[in-house]
């Protein structure tokens, strides 16, 4: 009964670490309290799995920020501007890295492949020294052992690390990052080298960046790596595990003649090609297949008399002995235990499995390969997985036809940007370099008590919007003080920019505690798609219409995308596949989404055209998430970004010229897809940039012409650092450089939600001190 799970949750089924985390970082507990949370999370989650039956348990999966930062400290790969002077890598340095100090900035922070967690981006050289800086890795495996738990050591791979560093601040960026890796193996020897003599038996590489489209140099890289590591893995059984996407061709027989490897881990969720690949190119005789058949991603239950019909038919090309049931990636991309949802609809309820949950799964699949099937629990799973195909609520016959009909239209605003632009500088008057900032002002702990006991009942609908009402008067006091132009109303209302809006659209669920981690302590609870989405009723233009009242100023509605809102969310899984041919050539998870996102831009579109009627001028419809969407394979970006920009442009394709959209996207990485942000047609877009900066300037100096508005993020607000004005106005001049005077806004990257008034002031009122700075410059230059 061989059983595995690739990696588990961090935060702990109630937040445990996020709560840990925060109270050290403001000094209110010792790092001696911070290890103490870890360590009890760590040993709750081996025994969890141990029994649960698993067989091969991960060690080295817990962070306590991110597990490529992790391995960044382990090669002692520590940028110069942090002062490390060697040894052991403690906390200090370590959270540094991720979040910045008083006078140094945080390493940039993206996307982990397309989901919806970041990651600590490595900075890397020819001058980058490495040395073993962090026996994280061998610590933790010791510690299971302790417990009486053998681990499967987890590492982020060598060949996976350099793809995904990148070249150091002063570094050319044609640096090959690969030539590191003579550099880097060394340290990886001594990993294992420990990890032999601790006792492990097995080892785990996580090689992602296999999925992507590698060219021959980057898998003779693979080659290389794993013959120069063979001898100290001699002894070890070494899984290389894979996860996202289907493994192209190439890699998968690079992957498969790998002396030193002994297994092979692949996602056959998302990977469902993978499958036919197994079948048709053959499977090398000895070896073990992990089959990730178990979605870590997502939170339905699974199908197991399905999964269960796959894993036997790999059983007669692997073998019986050679097969390991497992889950298609880490399992810290799902909620953490389905136990802790005491309110939830038990009809949905029934529907779904947390991450608790899918190790259940994972061994009830493998027991049931080995001939211990059990007939009760397949039995309430079958009934569970007949009970969501036919119930009534998942379908609305209406909302399917209306976004049916969009398929084969192109929404369009009638005129274009730079005519809008000018109808929209005559009604809203506004300075060169406007300034705004994103949309979300700081969450106190006194407005989510009373968001919390409004929900509860506990205080009245008056006196909830009273309180609400006096935040946003704040809010709008603050930033006319601050000399703001185009203001927010700081979305005290909301708890979450999706789950806000899923709450007050038909097909969602939520849940009390679906937690997941997105980076640091930062956790979102994405809502549940389950069914056809509508609007019923209005959902801003309330407290849009209240802000606006409020000043003379223009105020933004604020309104989330459709594409985020499907990103962000977990969707649902179980629509009708399309026979098209040209679809079917196409990612599981891309060829079924497209309908639930006509359907959320509908929802949207109604929404944007009621705040027009209410008197808004300035509406934003952020996409964040419309980059991170993006499929891995580049077979499939066209589709994925013909149906994402459509979705964008339905949503407000109806309102006047003099109708200002902004939208607001996460990461700059946009060099590849930077002709279908244009494609967009907003008026305005701000881009999260602070911590990349060049990645997106570099777009502009190779020649793309952008006419509309674009406000690259002048300041990080993922760290509490407090930029100065000469710093910002520095920012401001080199994004002059290159972008046109009168296109160029100034704001923050990001809302500004996560951080604290005695950081945002100060921080605001810099940003708006530089740009004054520049205007005048600029009026003196003339």
């Amino acid at each position: 009964m061989a059983s595995h799970i690739v990696g588990y949750p961090r935060m702990g089924p109630k937040r445990e670490l996020k709560f840990a985390l925060e109270s050290f970082w403001d000094g209110k507990s010792s790092a001696e309290d911070l290890e103490k949370v870890a360590t009890d999370l760590r040993a709750s989650i081996w025994k969890q799995m141990a029994d649960a039956g698993i067989k091969y348990i991960p060690s080295n999966t817990f962070s306590y920020y991110d597990q490529v930062l992790d391995t960044t400290a382990m090669l002692g790969a520590v940028p110069e501007r942090y002062s490390w002077t060697g040894g052991e890598i403690g906390f200090s340095t370590y959270f540094s890295m991720a979040r910045g100090n008083a006078t140094v900035p945080a390493m940039e922070m993206t996307k982990w492949f397309d989901t919806n967690y970041h990651f600590i981006v490595p900075e890397l050289g020819p001058n980058t020294k490495f040395s073993y800086s962090s026996h994280k890795a061998v610590n933790e495996y010791k510690e299971a052992k302790a417990l009486g738990v053998d681990t499967v050591p987890v590492l982020i791979g060598p060949v996976s690390y350099l793809l995904l560093s990148k070249p150091a601040k002063g570094v050319e960026k044609s640096f090959a990052l690969l030539s590191l890796l003579s550099s880097i193996l060394p340290v990886y020897k001594e990993v294992i080298a420990e990890l032999k003599a601790a006792g492990a038996t097995w080892i785990q590489f996580d090689e992602p960046t296999l999925v992507l489209d590698l060219d021959s140099h980057q898998l003779a890289a693979f080659s290389a790596a794993y013959t120069e590591l063979e001898s100290a893995l001699s002894g070890l059984n070494v899984l290389v595990e894979t996860y996202f996407a289907d493994i192209p061709a190439e890699s998968y027989k690079t992957l498969t003649s790998l002396n030193s490897v002994t297994a092979y881990g692949f996602d056959l969720i998302r990977g469902a090609k993978t499958l036919d690949l197994v079948k048709s190119a053959g499977f090398p005789s000895g070896k073990y297949l992990f089959a990730g058949v178990v979605d870590g991603r997502n939170i339905w239950a699974d199908d197991l008399a399905a999964s269960l019909t796959t894993l036997e038919s790999l059983e007669a090309i692997v073998g019986k002995d050679k097969l390991v049931v497992s889950t298609s990636c880490s399992l810290m991309h799902t909620a953490v235990d389905l136990v802790n949802e005491t309110k939830l609809d038990s009809e949905i309820k029934s529907w779904l499995a947390f991450a608790a949950q899918k190790v259940v799964e994972v061994n009830a699949l493998a027991k049931a390969l080995a001939g211990q099937k059990d007939e009760a629990y397949f039995g309430a799973n079958a009934a569970a997985q007949a009970s969501r195909r036919s119930s009534p609520r998942v379908t609305n016959e209406e909302v399917q036809k209306a976004a049916a009909a969009l398929r084969g239209s192109d929404h369009r605003r009638a005129t274009n940007v730079s005519s809008r632009l000018d109808a929209q500088q005559k009604k809203l008057n506004l300075p060169v370099l406007p300034t705004t900032t994103i949309g979300s002002f700081p969450q106190t702990v006194e407005l989510r008590r009373v968001r919390r006991e409004y929900k509860a009942k506990k205080i009245s609908e008056e006196e909830y919007v009273s309180a609400i009402k006096e935040e946003i008067s704040k809010v709008v006091k603050i930033q006319e003080e601050l000399d703001i132009d185009v203001l927010v109303h700081g979305e005290p209302e909301r708890n979450d920019m999706v789950e806000y809006f899923g709450e007050q659209l038909s097909g969602f669920a939520f849940t009390a505690n679906g937690w997941v981690q997105s980076y640091g302590s930062r956790c979102v609870k994405p809502p549940i798609i389950y069914g056809d989405v509508s609007r019923p009723n209005p959902m801003t233009v309330f407290w849009s219409k209240m802000a606006q009242s409020m000043t003379s100023r223009p105020m933004k509605g604020m309104l989330t995308g459709p594409v985020t809102i499907l990103n962000w969310s977990f969707v649902r899984n179980d629509q009708p596949r399309l026979r098209l041919s040209f679809l079917l050539r196409l990612t599981f998870s891309h060829w079924l989404r497209f309908e639930t996102c006509y359907q959320i831009a509908l929802a949207i579109k109604k929404e944007v055209e009621d705040l027009e009627a209410g008197g808004i001028q300035v509406i934003q419809i952020d996409e964040a998430a419309l980059r991170e969407g993006l499929p891995l394979r580049k077979a499939e970006h066209a589709f994925y970004l013909d149906w994402a920009v459509h979705s964008f442009r339905i949503t407000n394709c109806g309102v006047q010229d003099t109708t200002q959209i902004h939208t607001h996207m996460c990461y700059s990485n946009f060099n590849d897809i930077i002709h279908s942000i244009i494609n967009m047609d907003a008026d305005v877009i701000t881009i999260e940039n602070s911590r990349s900066d060049e990645k997106l300037l570099s777009v502009f100096r190779e020649g793309v012409k952008y006419g509309a508005g674009i406000g690259p993020g002048v300041y990080d607000i993922h760290s509490p650092r407090i930029p100065s004005t000469e710093e910002i106005a520095d920012r401001i001049n080199k994004m002059l450089a290159v972008l046109d005077t009168n296109i160029l806004w100034v704001n923050p990257d990001c809302g500004l939600k996560t951080r604290k008034y005695t950081e945002v002031k100060p921080a605001l009122t810099n940003m708006v001190s530089a740009t004054k700075l520049i205007r005048t410059q600029l009026a003196s230059a003339k």
